[in-house]
């Protein structure tokens, strides 16, 4: 006879509006063994705004101590548990602690399920007015300047929807960034506080978009980026070229490597785009090129 075991279930939280929670929501909270959660005072308040109470045991469960926490959340599975993992909002293990437990649960053959819930990544979505039929999501960038642009530059030419995660005090960086890579007329969706009370959806170009964070911008952040379009070699002129070669560079790509990776994208001769980026030095002069990266 196969022994029993319990199940893992991954619920979604409201990302603002606590009246978005799934009505699930509260019997799962009421009835699970343990309820796992990033942070346990978030969970006190949103139990409270929902007037149910937990009859099982609640631990926390974040990145600090997510690796160390698995195990012993596993073996509580293996021995019948009924554990529901919460996160602070939105649906666990994207970009939220969850991967790990999830992970290990399949691995021991343990059910998991999920109450479904409100999404930052969909609402977004749907709010951007750009394209929706295809997407990928990218979570947060990486915060040094040289890495975020290295990963911005993976998907240059992704043809997809692009949707981050983003902090309000990394946004006009990252916006610029943005700018930068995939050039300042891109369209995209800058959507702040999401279901709350304050909440904006501020579209145009990243190159406007950019100067507009400049100024600041408070609450959680949910970027939404326009794909890239098809492109042929008559699309893109020598100032495109060049702009694409020195970002890479910029990004820690050797010259001679971004220069033969843009005349791939672009579908154009090396050569062409050599040529581009060495009159572009000429005329720039050795100072105004150095500070180019184009010396």
């Amino acid at each position: 006879m196969a022994s029993v075991t319990g199940t893992l279930v991954l619920a979604g939280t409201p990302i603002g509006d606590v009246a978005d929670a799934p009505p699930r929501l509260a019997a799962e909270l009421e009835g699970a063994d343990i309820v796992a959660a990033e942070d346990t005072r978030r969970l006190r308040r949103l139990t409270q705004a929902l007037g149910v109470h937990t009859r099982g045991r609640v631990v926390s469960y974040f990145e600090g101590n997510e690796a160390a926490r698995t195990p012993e959340l596993v073996e509580a599975l293996a021995g019948g548990a009924r554990v529901l993992l919460v996160t602070d909002a939105g649906m666990p293990s994207v970009s939220d602690p969850g991967y790990r437990l999830v992970a290990a649960a399949v691995e021991q053959d343990i059910k998991v399920t999920a109450v479904p819930g409100p999404s930052a990544v969909l609402t977004a979505l749907a709010l951007s007015g750009l394209p929706v039929d295809r997407f990928c999501f990218e979570g947060f960038l990486p915060r040094k300047a040289g890495e975020r642009l290295g990963r911005l530059r993976e998907v240059e030419g992704e043809r997809r929807t692009l949707v981050y995660f983003e902090a309000p005090h990394r946004l006009d960086d990252t916006l610029a960034a943005m700018a930068d890579v995939f050039g300042p007329g891109r369209r995209a969706a800058v959507c702040r506080e999401l279901t709350k009370t304050y909440e904006e959806v501020k579209r145009g170009g990243l190159g406007e978009l950019a100067a507009w964070a400049a100024e600041g911008v408070r609450g959680e952040i949910t970027v939404v980026v326009e794909g890239a379009p098809e492109t042929g070699p008559q699309e893109l002129d020598a100032d495109e070229l060049v702009r694409r070669v020195r970002v890479r560079e910029e990004a820690g790509e050797r010259r001679k490597e971004a220069i033969a990776a843009v005349a791939a994208q672009a579908g154009l001769p090396k050569r062409e785009v050599f040529d581009a980026v060495v009159a572009a030095k000429n005329a720039a002069g050795p100072a105004s090129a150095e500070g180019k990266g184009l010396s």
